[in-house]
């Protein structure tokens, strides 16, 4: 009987980005980190996500995305239904101030920094 080291099981970070290179860069990032990512390319569909699966430690998800709602909405939407659920936010065009994202959240304007980036996930998911 094989008995499971669960320290060892990498935790799971829901990458939100509507963008295919710019998902496929942050991916890298997360897997580089040694987490195992699941991607969305909308806030609909990282919600039917997060709806599905009790495994995500993190959310790394872009600003501007079409769809219902943009990444800053769906970022306090998953802060009210999934507290523990820490959140990355990340855009090329907006400036936000910390009393704009939720509580505990970091925000990054790109280009993003890969080493500041894996640092920052690693830091936000220790804390977890």
């Amino acid at each position: 009987m094989m008995i499971l080291d669960h320290a060892a099981i990498p935790a799971v970070v829901l990458v939100v980005e509507d963008e295919a290179l710019l998902r496929m860069c942050a991916v890298d990032m997360v897997e580089d980190a040694g987490y195992t990512s699941v991607e969305a390319v909308d806030a609909d569909q990282a919600i039917a996500i997060l709806e599905s699966r009790s495994d995500i430690a993190l959310m790394f998800t872009d600003i501007q995305m079409a769809g219902s709602m943009n990444g800053l909405k769906l970022a306090h939407a998953v802060h009210e239904r999934w507290p523990p659920i820490k959140i990355i936010l990340v855009s090329g065009q907006l400036k936000l101030a910390n009393t704009d994202i939720p509580a505990g959240s970091r925000y990054f304007g790109k280009p993003l920094d890969a080493k500041v980036m894996i640092a920052q996930m690693q830091n936000m998911i220790d804390q977890a």
